[in-house]
C-alpha cells in the first residue's frame, strides 16, 4: 500500500495582496497561513474541503542559491506567464469559468472540448501563473 499523498505544491508569486485576492476571492479557496518574512510571504492557501492538500505561494526572490542572473530570468517568465502552472478540477467547468472570469483575471483559454479528451478551460494568476481547469466526468 502506498501511503504517500501530494500534500503542498509551490507556486511563485509577486504581489501577497493580488495572490489572497486571486486564490480566495476568485476561486474560492482559505488562506491557511501567511508567513511574512524580510518582507517577502509565504502564503498557502487550498480548498476548505481539502485540508491535507495546499498550495504554498512563495516568493521566487528567496530561493536559496539562485543567482541575480536566474532571479531576472524567473521574473521574465513569471512576466510572460511561463514559469509554473497547475491544474485545477471542477465538477463544472463552465460554470466555474463564468465565476471566475467575473474577477479581475487574464482568460487564456475559454471552456474548450480538447481532442485528447478533456474539457478545459485557462486563466492566470496574478503572478503569470497558468491556471488549467479541467472538467471532471
Amino acid at each position: 500500500m502506498n501511503d504517500i499523498t501530494i500534500h503542498a505544491s509551490f507556486l511563485p508569486h509577486d504581489d501577497p495582496e493580488a495572490s489572497v485576492a486571486f486564490y480566495r476571492d476568485t476561486l474560492g479557496f482559505e488562506v491557511r497561513m501567511d508567513v511574512e518574512y524580510g518582507g517577502m510571504h509565504w502564503i498557502t492557501v487550498g480548498p476548505a474541503d481539502q485540508p491535507g492538500t495546499s498550495i504554498v505561494l512563495y516568493p521566487p526572490a528567496a530561493t536559496p542559491g539562485i543567482t541575480d542572473d536566474e532571479r531576472r530570468t524567473v521574473a521574465e517568465m513569471m512576466a510572460k506567464g511561463t514559469f509554473a502552472s497547475i491544474l485545477l478540477a471542477t465538477k463544472d467547468v463552465d460554470g466555474t469559468f463564468e465565476r471566475v472570469q467575473a474577477g479581475d483575471v487574464e482568460v487564456v483559454q475559454e471552456p474548450t472540448d480538447q481532442p485528447y479528451g478533456v474539457r478545459d478551460c485557462a486563466i492566470r494568476d496574478p503572478a503569470g501563473n497558468l491556471v488549467r481547469i479541467q472538467e471532471l466526468t
